[in-house]
């Protein structure tokens, strides 16, 4: 490693020289709370960006002892040091309050010596990684050591105008590649408009009340008795389904059969968990899970849903067999009449989410039960309007993916060029 670095024209340092405060989060872990003060870990943490929007949350009171232990400003860097060692990212100005887990390391740049932005790429350069992997520690879940973070070695040109001057063409090349990974998002996430205005549905109207009355006989066929199951939102989306005459509307359990084939997931290359779908767009992520106890098995062209919490909006269409985790509902087509790529798109709409936002039951690990999946109300349009809906959403998909593939290409050009910059 040190002689890859003695190869640049700039000098060579130890973070330690450059810094002002090194430090990581609490060893604690706090009581959470269901609002309040953002609580950061490595899940929160990825390559020169922090998710505030996907967090946990502590108390106040909690919050106070905690900040004491590093005290995050704007400018400061957070860097993973468990998992996906190495992942570094700015602070934001606009950045709330928030205490920090053990799994990340806080950052203080002397700004008179390094600019933070310069630091940050070099953190997640591949001359980075290469330390990060070789310091780390442990038997199980190794990790970083901050002993350890404070002494790896830096490529330091000594003016902060060379430092801003390097890493312009980074970050420039970041954000268009942030850009049309937005891009392909808001594509698979208007798909949605797109669905209802095909169904005329249009807007779900909620009525403001403070009481529905629920007869006997309806409770009876749902088989479920509960002010949320009853909620007006829910109600709401079943009458905008059932009103529409353009549409017939059926339970899910008269469109599909539920598949539950027990496999062991034990090694299992093809093993799918839910962190392997992504919420909304119903494309498949980088996340992968170790595969253990049992699973189900699904076949091409099948439909997953997962059941544990359903607000995540997490539907795939299968288009290849495999095993998946037990929280997966796996529901294969039994309606001729039906496309299992509509399904799964209609799945994903909020006619849908309006609904089982409101069937959930736990408070840790909410759910939908197997007898409530069964009652959804699904929205069924004629062949031609179904075939309508898939082209547009396999017309979105490829342009997404081309999208996609575009900023990664980009992004690792970018990256290259930074290296070769400094070496």
């Amino acid at each position: 490693m040190l002689d890859d670095l003695k190869q640049s024209k700039y000098d060579v340092i130890e973070l330690g020289e450059i810094i002002v405060q090194l430090t990581d989060g609490t060893h604690h872990t706090p009581q959470y709370t269901n609002e309040g003060i953002t609580f950061i870990s490595v899940l929160n943490v990825t390559e020169n960006n922090v998710d505030f929007a996907n967090t946990k949350y502590i108390s106040e009171e909690e919050h106070k002892m905690l900040k004491m232990r590093c005290n995050p400003e704007s400018d400061d860097i957070l860097l993973t040091k468990v998992g996906s060692v190495g992942r570094a990212a700015i602070v934001p100005v606009d950045a709330p309050d928030f205490s920090l887990f053990v799994s990340v390391a806080l950052i203080k740049p002397n700004k008179k010596m390094i600019s933070p932005r310069y630091l940050c790429a070099y953190l997640n350069s591949h001359h980075a990684y290469k330390q990060f992997v070789r310091h780390l520690k442990g038997i199980g879940v190794p990790d970083l050591h901050l002993e350890n973070i404070a002494t790896m070695l830096i490529v330091y040109p000594n003016e902060l105008s060379v430092q801003e001057q390097i890493c312009d063409n980074y970050y420039r090349a970041y954000n268009n590649c942030t850009a049309k990974l937005r891009e392909a998002d808001e594509l698979l996430a208007s798909m949605d408009d797109f669905v209802l205005e095909q169904l005329g549905i249009g807007e779900i109207p909620i009525e403001s009340r403070l009481a529905v009355a629920v007869t006997l006989e309806t409770i009876k066929t749902e088989k479920t008795i509960g002010a949320d199951y009853y909620h007006p939102e829910r109600l709401a989306a079943i009458r905008a389904i059932e009103n529409d005459t353009a549409v017939s509307t059926r339970k899910l359990a008269d469109i599909v059969d539920f598949i539950r084939s027990s496999i062991s997931a034990n090694n299992h290359q093809s093993y799918l968990g839910l962190a392997g779908v992504m919420s909304n767009t119903g494309e498949l992520s980088e996340a992968t899970e170790e595969a253990e106890g049992q699973a189900f098995a699904y076949e091409k062209g099948d439909v997953l849903y997962a059941r544990l919490r359903p607000y995540l909006n997490k539907v795939l269409y299968a288009g290849k067999s495999g095993v998946c985790s037990t929280e997966f509902h796996v529901m294969r087509i039994k309606s001729a009449d039906v496309m299992p790529e509509y399904l799964a798109v209609i799945m994903r709409s909020k006619i849908i989410v309006a609904q089982t936002k409101h069937m959930m039951t736990g408070n840790t690990h909410p759910r939908i039960s197997n007898e409530d999946v069964r009652n959804l109300r699904i929205p069924i349009p004629p062949m031609d309007i179904q075939h309508i809906i898939v082209k547009e959403m396999r017309n979105r998909l490829e342009r997404a993916r081309l999208l996609k593939r575009e900023a990664e290409a980009q992004w690792v050009a970018a990256k290259e060029r930074f290296e070769r910059e400094l070496i």
